[in-house]
């Protein structure tokens, strides 16, 4: 071979060399949705520090945001969450770098004020370059993620009757192939005290109901494909869980927990929550073989969920139930075989864990207030609602606090959004970046 035709095979490599390394290089780490990558609060990362400094992790930066209870997506160096005032709700992004605001978009509201502030309380969620994003007032926006333009909306109580919650809109979107899919109530007629229900025919009745627990949008034009099934929703957002090869959109409401067929809203399964939770706010959590772990606060407790038989339509068995983890507002997480959470409502806040299995509490821990949590590198990184942030390691033995310090202020509700080595942390006045590296 002469030199020329050397040099011409060498050139020829270099594309499939470049392939080579490029596909060994690990994806830049997002987080699209509420409850990160997997709807879990669990996240792919490395080299976190295995304690911090007194004062805490070092601030990269921190700057004045808004009202509310709404987490931080991060995508491509850009964060997006929303933010209140008693007379508006914002969708914003900024520079994930900086703090910096890229675009604010603002809508006026007609939710009033409650003692918890004017929310928003939902997580938008992100597909391709669209943003979707629900106010407290229930309007849902889709937004252009890179400029901030509204491609489409629905006002959900203008548009379906649907009637907005005391404490205002609070589910997350969740996407499915080319769809959104969220909860969505109706109203509720009540006859007068001491008056019975008008008699009524079932097809009088059929013709009433507006089944809408469910709705599933289309993602570029935002029409309906399908709204399905009639029970009471909550605060609680679903999840798709898949079982054997086929996917199920799970949702926790006022009374129940249900699956659906998320390609058409069929009912799959549905199961009575017995003692019913006052509110179930709380996410559900499958354990990816065939245990679903619910759990919600004030008379209620945990309870797991085993579905059995036949994918595509299963029996449903309460396995056990405890008042020992009571999750109001938080999270909780599922490593092996155990769910570690806060637990508590008007009183003493217990960090616990649970076998998902059989119920058994395993160990209870004060020391935090109620508080949310993200997993990563073997550690969880854990935030109070008074903002004192905690690096700790837990097993079904024990936990192990490292580190603590205060970064936020009170109701610090929102889950804090861990992306590569870089958590990002709001209250109700205030967003930061803090490097766990």
């Amino acid at each position: 071979m002469n030199r020329t035709a050397s040099v011409s095979w060498l050139w020829a490599l270099v594309p499939v060399l470049l392939l080579m390394l490029l596909g060994a290089l690990p994806a830049q780490a997002q987080w699209l949705q509420w409850g990160g990558p997997n709807r879990d609060f669990k996240v792919e990362a490395s080299g976190l520090a295995g304690s911090w400094p007194e004062q805490g992790p070092p601030r990269l930066w921190h700057r004045p945001l808004g009202d509310g209870y709404s987490t931080i997506l991060v995508d491509n160096g850009v964060l997006y969450t929303m933010y209140g005032t008693e007379t508006e709700q914002h969708t914003i992004a900024l520079d994930a770098a900086t703090g910096k605001t890229i675009w604010d978009h603002k809508h006026d509201s007609s939710f009033k004020r409650t003692d918890f502030g004017p929310g928003p309380n939902s997580t938008p969620l992100i597909s391709g370059n669209q943003l979707y994003a629900v106010t407290a007032d229930a309007v849902f926006h889709c937004f252009d993620k890179r400029s901030g333009k509204v491609l489409w909306k629905h006002d959900l109580p203008a548009e379906f009757d649907a009637p907005v919650a005391h404490f205002g809109y609070a589910p997350s979107p969740v996407a499915h192939k080319d769809l959104l899919i969220l909860p969505v109530d109706r109203k509720r007629e009540n006859p007068p005290a001491g008056q019975p229900e008008p008699e009524e025919s079932k097809d009088e009745q059929a013709r009433k109901v507006v089944a809408q627990s469910l709705m599933a949008f289309d993602q570029m034009s935002g029409s309906v494909v399908w709204r399905s099934q009639d029970f009471p929703i909550d605060y609680s957002s679903p999840i798709i869980i898949n079982r054997d090869g086929v996917d199920q959109i799970v949702l926790f409401m006022r009374k129940e927990v249900m699956g659906v067929d998320p390609d058409n809203g069929g009912l799959l399964w549905h199961r009575e929550c017995l003692p019913s939770p006052m509110e179930n706010i709380s996410t559900p959590i499958w354990d990816g073989r065939d245990l679903l772990f619910l759990s919600a606060a004030y008379d209620s407790g945990s309870r797991v969920i085993k579905l059995s038989g036949e994918s595509a339509k299963p029996t449903t068995e309460e396995l056990w139930y405890s008042r020992k983890l009571r999750i109001l507002h938080g999270n909780a997480i599922l490593l092996g075989d155990h769910v570690f959470g806060s637990s508590g409502d008007f009183g003493a806040s217990l960090f616990t864990c649970m076998n998902i299995k059989t119920g058994k509490a395993e160990w209870r821990q004060r020391g935090l207030k109620k508080a949310n949590s993200v997993y990563a590198d073997g550690k969880l990184i854990i935030l109070d609602e008074d903002g004192h942030l905690a690096l700790a390691t837990v097993s079904p033995e024990k936990m192990t606090i490292h580190s603590k310090c205060k970064v936020a202020e009170f109701q610090a509700w929102a889950t804090p959004t861990l992306v590569g080595k870089t958590l990002y942390v709001r209250d109700r006045k205030n967003i930061m970046a803090l490097d766990l590296g």
